[in-house]
């Protein structure tokens, strides 16, 4: 959460978002991201685990109130369809985007992660995304980051930054090694020196 609102902080694009935590009530709060249907993130998810789509708002308000009711840190988001399915990550190192992959969902599904069965791809990133990743690494003070962003009606729009990102299927796709990037990154940072 904190990470989110240092981000925005920075003017970074973001898809609109509520804290479940919030005085607002449900009905507030889907209202708030435009309606269903939305995205509804469990804050302590990985791999896309703890993120579900509520297709209307019956179902978005079931989902949040059983959330709260669990005392769970959620957010709510906005749902950007344009993306269908769709996202990229970014691999930066070290203030540079050494590589990028686009992610598709796997059938059936809106969530593009790899663990998830989605399936990557090699993509061009445009100067904008670029920027966008890089200022949400800087902002988050990390050397190694995977950025995820999403391509909406107005421009990128960043999803999450990941400070351990996942290896999978980007050093195939990219044929790059990219652990030996971070690896290199981080005996620089330490000044190590090899003999």
């Amino acid at each position: 959460m904190f990470s989110l609102q240092l981000l925005i902080n920075k003017g970074l694009p973001i898809p609109t978002t509520g804290f479940a935590n919030s005085p607002l009530d449900t009905d507030e709060l889907i209202d708030m991201v435009g309606g269903a249907p939305l995205i509804v993130k469990l804050l302590e998810g990985t791999q896309g685990k703890g993120v579900v789509l509520a297709e209307t708002k019956k179902a978005a308000e079931s989902l949040i109130n059983a959330f709260k009711s669990l005392k769970a840190n959620i957010l709510v988001q906005e749902f950007i369809k344009e993306a269908k399915g769709e996202d990229i990550r970014c691999f930066v190192v070290n203030g540079k985007v050494i590589s990028s992959m686009k992610r598709t969902a796997a059938p059936g599904e809106f969530r593009a992660n790899i663990h998830l069965g989605g399936t990557g791809s090699t993509v061009k990133i445009t100067t904008e995304e670029k920027k966008v990743a890089l200022l949400a690494t800087k902002t988050l003070g990390l050397k190694v980051a995977g950025v995820d962003i999403i391509r909406g009606q107005k421009g990128p729009l960043l999803l999450e930054v990941n400070s351990s990102p996942g290896l999978e299927g980007i050093e195939s796709i990219s044929n790059k090694d990219i652990a030996g990037k971070m690896i290199e990154a981080l005996e620089k940072d330490l000044k190590f020196k090899q003999e």
